[in-house]
């Protein structure tokens, strides 16, 4: 089936705002804490922590009701509208202010509260409207068919938005113009909300036996043994992409500190931007051919060119180098993520897609989010290299990090190859 104009123009416009507002709150308020209210990274770990909790408890509850509602647009319309205007207030929380309504207490301690407790309340909304509805929606509006393209060019939208602003919008962080930066996000967020209302066409899900199923045991739905072994596709599909993104995960919040501290490169923007405008060309280019070619028979190719390139970046030492081997590893990366959010739509039940949402997060986000780092840790610790930063000795990212997650990657195989034996064995080609 070929998507119309209108479906790829919402694509585009609502992923893309909501690349935006994730580019913010996770690159962003992190440091906006910190310049502007406290150098505790206690706060900064609390706040990540609370956000990628509240993140998949909104994915589940939201992406069932949503189900049960048989609708996917209010939630995004509505969604967007406060994830924007809930990205606007960020800009109004200082010590200042929160020593003038609060001058009794400590006014460092009520800003970062405040921060912390607004993050959760922007993450409830954006992870509403995207993680939980938009995700859906895409599910419900693509096949089997065309699923490998959309994916592919939706892998790009979060390096397109880190790329716009960089580029453009970092120079107000770097004056202390928060206020204005939150603003102009916000109201692209919002807008986005608004003019969805518009854009997008009525859409109506598959509620068969939804409808009888009360709301709160439709949450623990996804984790019956009874689905799983009816649906085991689905959860070898979850495996793969959590291997997947644990392996990301093990080098990637390390990646700047890396080139920073070890590579000694200062203009390490150059090469994140070279590599993420080459991957994202390669990934457009190969959404075609993921389809074409079947998403199995797609899939460790990709793995393999991302397993190279990982293992390159373990012997980088100079700028160029590390162009070439992140753009082989970025390259592969965006392949395979593209080609196994394909497949975990493809076999996500009709009449549960918002649920599995809420299941996606869990093997896509929280699980790498606190095993992957915790692996690039341990290896990082083990090394004798370090620095000093604010008077703290800390360990330098090693090289070791890159073989540790292409040790990660090779896992994936297993899940994907028993995925395929069972598509074969069912006659079907993904």
């Amino acid at each position: 089936m070929k998507l119309s104009k209108r479906t790829w123009a919402s694509f585009l416009l609502i992923g893309l705002a909501g690349q935006f507002a994730w580019t913010i709150e996770n690159m962003y308020f992190n440091v906006y804490l910190y310049n502007t209210i406290s150098e505790n990274p206690g706060y900064i770990a609390l706040m990540v922590a609370s956000s990628a909790i509240v993140a998949t408890l909104t994915t589940f509850v939201m992406g069932a009701l949503s189900d049960r509602a048989a609708r996917r647009k209010p939630f995004i319309c509505i969604g967007y509208i406060l994830w924007g205007l809930s990205t606007m207030s960020f800009g109004l929380i200082s010590v200042d202010n929160a020593a003038r309504l609060f001058p009794a207490a400590n006014s460092v301690a009520v800003a970062a509260a405040t921060l912390i407790i607004m993050d959760c309340i922007m993450t409830f909304f954006g992870s509403t409207a995207n993680d939980a509805a938009f995700n859906a929606y895409v599910t419900d509006t693509t096949t089997t068919g065309n699923r490998g393209r959309v994916e592919s060019v939706l892998a790009v939208l979060p390096l397109l938005a880190m790329l716009i602003i960089f580029g453009l919008f970092d120079p107000l962080t770097q004056k202390g113009e928060w206020q204005k930066f939150f603003n102009i996000f916000g109201v692209i967020v919002t807008l986005t909300g608004i003019i969805s209302i518009f854009l997008l066409k009525h859409e109506e899900t598959d509620r068969t036996g939804d409808a009888n199923e009360r709301y709160l045991l439709s949450l623990i739905h996804g984790f019956k043994p009874s689905v799983i072994r009816s649906n085991p596709s689905i959860y070898l599909a979850l495996l793969a992409l959590g291997i997947f993104a644990i392996a990301q995960q093990v080098f990637f919040p390390y990646l700047i500190i890396y080139m920073q501290r070890y590579l000694k490169i200062d203009d390490y923007a150059i090469v994140l931007g070279v590599v993420l405008i080459f991957a994202s060309i390669v990934s457009v280019i190969g959404g075609g051919f993921i389809d074409k070619i079947g998403k199995i028979r797609f899939l460790l190719p990709s793995a393999v060119i991302m397993f190279a390139g990982l293992v390159a970046m373990f012997f980088v030492r100079t700028m160029v180098t590390a162009i070439i081997a992140g753009c082989i590893m970025m390259s592969g990366s965006m392949l395979v993520s593209a080609t196994l959010s394909a497949i975990v739509r493809d076999h996500t039940p009709a009449d549960k897609v918002g649920h599995f949402q809420g299941i996606r997060m869990i093997f896509y986000v929280l699980l790498p989010m606190v095993i992957g780092p915790f692996i690039g840790a341990a290896v990082i610790m083990n090394s004798d290299s370090t620095y000093v930063e604010l008077g703290v000795v800390k360990s330098v990212p090693t090289p070791s990090i890159f073989l540790a997650a292409a040790a990660v990657l090779l896992l994936v195989a297993v899940p994907v190859l028993v995925l395929g034996k069972r598509e074969k064995e069912k006659g079907k080609v993904i």
